[in-house]
This record gives C-alpha cells, structure tokens and sequence, in this order.
C-alpha cells in the first residue's frame, strides 16, 4: 500500500482514538493489510488463480465458470489481492476526496464478478498487487533517522565554578549536565574532548578539528577571543570558553533540526498511473457506458452488451502503466547495486536522471581528505631535503595532522631530543647538534629569528594556493619552507569531465577557505566556486540553485554535508570514507568512493527514465487496442484480462534487459 494511504490511515485512526474499538479495528485491518501484501500471500493468490483457470475449463467448456462461482480458487486471490485495491480506493474517495487508479480497477473488479467473470476479476487484482509490491520493494528502505548525529553532541560539561567557597576548596570546575549550561557560564575543555556549546576562547590555546561542521581538512588553530562551535573537537592545549550559544540555539543542534526538517519536506512523488487516474476513471466509465448502450441498442442483447462495456473497463486498467515504472527502477538498482552503488529509492535514481547540476564538497570527495607534503623550499645554501628531514626530526613527537604529514614525507628523518611544543604556535628541539625552530612566523620571531624576505615571497604564494606553511629555522636562522595540501583524487578531473560532456555543470561547495578553494577548483577546472560555507551556507546555496529551476544532485562525505544532501534534488554520500551520518542522509551512497561512478550513475538513470517512458507509451497504445477489439466483441473480460496483462509482461521483460545493458 503507498505510504500516503498508510498516513491517512494512521490519521483516521489517531482521530478515532487507538483505546476504542474502532481504532482498534482499523489498526488490525492495517497489520492484516501489511501481511496480505507479503510476497508469501501474493503467491498464493497466483497459484489460486491457476487453479481457477484451470478448473473452470476456460476456452474449453462454455458452463464450467458458473458451476464454480461460490468454489471458484479465484476467490482467493480476490480476498489478498482484491480487496485492499478496494479499501484504497474508497479511503482515497473518503478521506483525501481523490480519484486513484485503484479506483478504476475496483470498479473493473466489481463489474466482473457481477456478471460472473471471477476469473478476469481476481487477475486483474493480482497484477496490479504485483505492481504494487514490486514498487514497494524498491522503495522501502529502513531508515535509522537521526541517531548518530544526536549522539556527537556531549551530554556533560566542565562548568567553570563562580562558588567562593568551591574555589577555596580548589573545586575549580564542576561536570554538570549539558542542558544545565547557560549563555555566560564559563567552560573548560581539555585535549581530546568534543566542545559541546558555541563560545569564544577566554584562556589558552588550541587547534580544533572543525570538520564537523566546515568540512576543513586541516584543524585551525585558535587563541584568545576565537570562536568555537559545538561538536568540533579540541586536539590539543586545554582551554576555557565562555559560552555564546547553549542548548537548542547551538550550531549542533540547529544542524540537528535542520535535517529534520528537511527531511520531513521531501514527499513522495505520486506514481503515474495515480496521476491519470482522474482522467482514465470517467474515460473508462463513458466509454464502457456508451459501449454498452451501444450494443445494447444495435443487438437487442443486454447480457452481450454487458459483457463488452464490463471487458472495456478491464483492458482500460493501467496495470502496465503501474508496472512501467517500478520494474525499470528494479532493474536500474540491481545494476548500480553490482557496481558498488547503492540506490535508497527508485524516486531518487528517477531524479538523478534529470540532474543537470552537480555540487560537491572538496574535503574527502574531491580530494583525498589526506595531508601530503606538497612542496618544500629551502633558503640559499640549504638542501630542501635537509630541510624537511630536519623538520621531519622536529615533528615526529608532535600528533598534530601537519607533522604526521610532514614525517611521512621524510622516510629517514634523524633523532630530536629535547622537544618542545606550544598548541597553535609551533614546535621545537635539537637535531643533530642543531637547535631547529619549526611552526608560523610569529613563533619564530618569538625565537629571535629574523625573517628571510625570499622565503616570506614564497610562503605568501604557497598560501594563495590553499597550502599550509611550516617555516623552519636552525640556529637562528630561517632556512626553508614546509607547504602541505590535501591532495585532489586522480579520478576526479575526468569525472568532471565527463559530467560535462553529459551537460551537467559542476559546482565547489566548501567550508575551506577561499584560497583554498580557488586553487583546487582551478586545478579540476570547476569555474563556480563558493566556499567558507556552514553547514546551512551549503543548503543555501543548493536551494537558490533549486528555486532556479536546477535539477541539484550534492555529493559529499561528511557531517556537515547532511543538510546539503537533504536539500538537494538527489543527496549523493562517499559512502567508502563518508561518516555514518552523510550516507544515513544521502538518497545514494557510492561504496568504495569511487567517482567515475557518478557520470555512470547519471547515465544509468538517464536511460532508466528513458526505458519508463517508452513503456508507458507500449502499454498505452496496447491498451488503446484492447478497448477497440472490446467495443467490437473481439475480447471477452477473460481474453480482454490476459491481452492487456500480455501488455504487462511486454514491460517487465523490457524493463529487465536494462540490468545487462552497459552504461560503465
């Protein structure tokens, strides 16, 4: 049953009330449902259906059908398949004061069995069931909601103590729960822990992974009077914040409801037939009527006109326009499935075949979400590979990102003893009788250590590129450059590529700052670039390109792209690297992070929507047929069932070769 039926039964019944015997009926006839839509139950009803055809002799003894009307197996696939098509088909009238398809077949179902054709009755219930639950199987997904993403959010705190007494005592912090913070407290927040409000930094300093909400690769380092936002991780020094936001007015929180929200926005699209069905229901209708009384008058013969309007309703049934649909995206979906792409829904594939722009974030999509040594300049008379071996020494017993990226580049790196390290500023120690300064401009300075003009050139061009910049000094004097980058993937320029060939426009979105930013876009030759965006910036930005009339597919990996892939047309999550989170909110996952997957994914779908379109054309004109051989006695209900249903399996087979057609 679709899932609008099944909330407007929830509705009655919640009106009703659950506690009255009423409510209670409906919630059993709901779970009785559910348990006659199963796979189990559907066969049964195909199994009965051949007996009955079978038993009544048809097309061998012309009485056999009626000698069985109250014995007839065919009951039975009535009672599965039949009457929750009926019970649709009134709440819809009832409730929502719709027409449906279902109508239609209801009323083709009665009209058989009152003149006798039990038959043609319980097989035009069973294909439509068959539709019905193969539509379901490909778009009921469990989903596990928002779980994980609640879960980042730290239930305690460390409350800064105002108490004088607590203080004298040396109780100069107190853990409290988190919903017992307020705008102004003080709180402290050691290496290692998750920051859990918005606030500014009153003492120390620090680097805090802000990946969860920015999606920066690289941890910025704070100080006195910085920002800090809830959910991020402080890596290193111990600092005190004072808080701005608490409670549901923080950045986590607020990221929280808003993929909720977006997630409550995105309906399911009504399925085709449904769509017709308030012209197809009075066609079917006037037509059957004018059939009859046409017959009628032109023979003298009630029964034969009654005969030819009931098989006119029969073969107007939209059961190939019902299975049009449904069995192209199974087949769609089994393919990406074999190919390591993971599709939630067929509205999703359905919706990617209309993409015509594509976001992406940068961090961990289209660059690897790995530091690396991008290059290295030593002052005049220095060797860049003393250079880095020296800063190598340095950073080997410090666990910042930059120095795990700096020792991996520099494979035999000698011994430093001494060693010193100051959160956000830089690191220290003696290599080699050497005592060697690596860390920013200012911690060199700090040192004595004058600034080299050519260097100061070099780093300010490095940093233009997006690069990250170690300056390293030894003996007081600058001798060289440590750049570090996150490195692109090797297949994401020729992912662009063909996503361009295929008319789809690709666009940078990310919380990385905008030199960054500019320099990885020129390098894949992406010419829209936005960056320095939250979370909700991202959305934004998505949801301007959709109010224009762009088909947006956002592809991403993180935390912070969960609300950009809610609000795009289709949400596409890295699903090998990407957190828990950004898959659970993406409509596609890509299993192994593989991009060339996406310009396949968009022909893939591409062709899917093309394949239901021509089988919506197939199965009309094979119906535009049928109701002429009705009108002139070629088709009796019996015939007029199984030469329309022939139409229904004209389209599944169709739509099944499209899962070994290659679209890689």
């Amino acid at each position: 049953m679709p899932s609008c039926c099944k909330a407007d039964e929830e509705a009655v019944a919640k009106a009703i009330g659950r506690k009255s015997v009423a409510g209670r009926f409906l919630a059993a006839a709901g779970k009785l449902q559910e348990l006659l839509e199963s796979w189990p139950f559907l066969a049964v009803a195909g199994v009965s259906l051949a007996a009955s055809f079978l038993l009544a002799g048809h097309g061998c003894a012309e009485h056999a059908a009626k000698a069985l009307t109250w014995r007839d197996p065919a009951w039975v696939a009535l009672a599965i398949c039949g009457v929750p098509i009926l019970k649709e088909a009134l709440m819809a009238l009832a409730i929502e004061k719709r027409i449906r398809a279902s109508l239609l077949i209801s009323i083709a179902m009665v009209a058989c069995v009152l003149i006798g054709q039990l038959f043609a009755a319980g097989e035009v219930a069973f294909i439509m069931a068959l539709g019905e639950t193969l539509e379901g199987w490909t778009l009921k997904r469990a989903k596990k909601g928002l779980s994980n993403l609640v879960a980042l959010a730290p239930r305690t705190a460390r409350r800064v103590t105002t108490c004088p007494k607590c203080i004298a005592r040396g109780e100069l912090y107190k853990e409290v729960d988190i919903a017992a913070i307020a705008v102004g407290d003080g709180v402290r927040i050691l290496p290692g822990e998750t920051i859990p409000v918005d606030g500014k930094i009153e003492e120390g300093a620090t680097s805090v992974d802000q990946s969860v909400m920015t999606g920066e690769s690289l941890p910025v380092d704070k100080g006195v009077g910085d920002e800090v936002y809830s959910g991020t991780i402080n890596r290193f020094g111990a600092i005190t914040i004072r808080v701005t936001k608490a409670g549901e007015d923080s950045s986590l929180q607020k990221m929280i409801r808003l993929v909720m929200e977006a997630e409550k926005k995105k309906a399911p699209v009504q399925r085709i037939a449904d769509k017709w069905a308030a012209i197809l229901v009075p066609c079917s209708l006037t037509i059957a009527l004018a059939t009859f009384f046409g017959v009628w008058i032109a023979t003298g013969d009630v029964n034969a006109a009654l005969i030819r309007g009931t098989t006119v309703m029969v073969v107007f049934c939209p059961c190939a326009l019902a299975l049009a649909t449904p069995t192209a995206i199974m087949a769609a979906i089994g393919q990406a499935t074999k190919f390591g792409v993971i599709v939630k829904s067929g509205e999703a594939l359905e919706r990617m075949g209309g993409v015509d722009v594509a976001c992406f974030d940068k961090t961990g999509t289209l660059t690897a979400g790995r530091l690396a040594v991008a290059a290295t300049v030593a002052a005049p008379g220095e060797s860049e590979a003393e250079v880095l071996a020296l800063a190598a020494a340095v950073e080997s017993s410090s666990e910042h990102p930059l120095a795990q990226a700096v020792c991996r580049a520099a494979t035999d790196a000698p011994q430093a003893t001494d060693f010193r390290m100051e959160p956000g500023k830089g690191v220290e120690a003696s290599v080699r009788d050497r005592r060697v300064v690596c860390g920013n401009e200012a911690w060199l300075a700090a040192h004595g250590i004058a600034g080299d003009a050519a260097l100061g050139d070099a780093a300010k061009k490095l940093r233009m590129e997006g690069r990250a910049v170690i300056h390293v000094a030894a003996d007081g004097k600058a001798i060289g450059l440590v750049a570090l980058a996150d490195t692109v993937r090797p297949d994401a320029k020729a992912m662009l590529a063909e996503l361009q060939t295929a008319g789809v426009e690709s666009v940078l979105l990310t919380g990385d700052h905008a030199a960054t930013a500019r320099y990885v876009a020129a390098e894949l030759g992406i010419r829209d670039v936005r960056a320095e965006l939250l979370p909700s910036g991202k959305a934004d930005e998505i949801a301007r390109l959709v109010k224009a009339g762009k088909s947006v597919a956002m592809v991403g990996d993180g935390v912070n792209d969960a609300l950009a892939l809610k609000t795009a047309t289709v949400g596409i999550a890295m699903g090998g690297m990407g957190s828990d989170i950004a898959v659970e909110a993406a409509d596609i996952a890509l299993v192994g992070d593989d991009l060339a997957k996406i310009p396949y994914l968009k022909r893939l779908a591409a062709a899917c929507v093309r394949l239901i379109k021509l089988n919506i054309a197939i199965s009309m004109c094979i119906n535009a047929c049928a109701i002429t051989c009705s009108i002139l006695g070629v088709l009796t209900p019996v015939t007029g069932a199984l030469v329309h249903n022939m139409g229904s399996v004209l389209v599944v087979l169709n739509a099944a070769l499209l899962y070994d057609r290659k679209y890689r």
